[in-house]
Formats: C-alpha cells, sequence, structure tokens
C-alpha cells in the first residue's frame, strides 16, 4: 500500500480512537474486502469469515487508540487482528451440544461440555513446538524466514510479500515454497 494510503487509513484509525463514527465507516468501507479476503483465506467458509470479520472490526473500533504507525502500517494492524481472530476460531473446539435435559432422563448439556482452558500436558507440548519451530526458523535463510513469516503471521499473500519485499513473484513463491520444505524436514528431525 502506498504512503498516502497508510497515512489516510492512519488518520482514520485515530479519528476512530476519538469515536467518530463517520471515520469507522470510510475505513470499513476502505478496507473490508481484503480483510474478508484475509479471513476467507484462512477460515475457507464465508459465513466464518463474515462472523470473524463483524468482531475484527469490533476490536479495532474499541482499541483503535492503541494503534501506532511507528510500529506497523495501518493495514498490517488491522491484518493481524484478522488473522489472529481467524487463528483462535479454528482452536475453538465445535461442539454440538444436545438439547437434552436432566428433568428429561438426559445429561445436562452444559455437564458434558469439556473446558476450554489448556491442561497442563498441552502448555507443555505447545512449548515445545514452540521451541521447536523458533529453532527451525533461525536455521532458514533469511529471506525465506522473513517471507515466511510476513505469509503467516502478517497473512500477505504471495503478491503482496513480492511487493512487499521488492522481488518478482516467481522468486517469493520459491522462498516460501523452500522454506517451508525445510522447516517440515527441520521438524521432522526435531
Amino acid at each position: 500500500m502506498d504512503p498516502a494510503q497508510n497515512q489516510v487509513l492512519a488518520g482514520l484509525l485515530a479519528a476512530c480512537a476519538r469515536q467518530d463514527q463517520a471515520a469507522f465507516s470510510r475505513l470499513y468501507q476502505s478496507t473490508s474486502s481484503k480483510l474478508f479476503g484475509v479471513a476467507l483465506r484462512i477460515l475457507r467458509r464465508e459465513d466464518w469469515a463474515e462472523e470473524v470479520l463483524q468482531d475484527c472490526y469490533l476490536s479495532i473500533w474499541n482499541h483503535a487508540g492503541s494503534f501506532d504507525a511507528g510500529l506497523s502500517a495501518p493495514m498490517t494492524w488491522m491484518t493481524s487482528i484478522v488473522r489472529n481472530r481467524c487463528l483462535d476460531w479454528l482452536r475453538r473446539p465445535r461442539i454440538e451440544v444436545s438439547l437434552a435435559r436432566a428433568d428429561d432422563g438426559g445429561e445436562d448439556p452444559l455437564e458434558s461440555v469439556p473446558s476450554e482452558d489448556p491442561g497442563p500436558l498441552d502448555e507443555l507440548a505447545r512449548s515445545a513446538d514452540a521451541r521447536a519451530l523458533g529453532e527451525c526458523l533461525r536455521r532458514l535463510e533469511p529471506k525465506q524466514r522473513q517471507a515466511i513469516m510476513l505469509a503467516f503471521y502478517e497473512g500477505l499473500s504471495h503478491s503482496e510479500l513480492a511487493s512487499h519485499m521488492r522481488q518478482p513473484l516467481g522468486t517469493v513463491k520459491t522462498w516460501v515454497r523452500r522454506g517451508l520444505e525445510r522447516l517440515k524436514g527441520c521438524l521432522g528431525t526435531l
């Protein structure tokens, strides 16, 4: 995105922090299609993407004051909110709760819902996985690591990566593909 557009979006976010509803409407109109695309790419279901995006814009409205143009571009900041919300959505357990009630002789559905909180073994596995991933990422060539990090942590597409890294599209695709192959091999040995 060009610097002028970044400046416009940063101004709209600042106005949203002051509770300016008209600015929020303009922000939504100029960013929603791109952010919906990010959500749809991750979730692969339109209904989920719509629901998550609505929640994301509520979060953007409530946290617009925490945006810092010195740390990231406005679209990068909003894309990371969408990406993180989508990943949280995918991690949520999908439970079909029956309508049985204890007084009908059935089990109380709320009693059968497992806790969403991770247990100690889950936390241990997650921290070990994070350490292994960090070690494998450090072993990648710098350009491969940067391309993968931007794609997965910032939600950039191949064409956005090429533009951001100022490299040909084919080169960026190769970096991502080869980097992922190396990560897979590295994680398999750890």
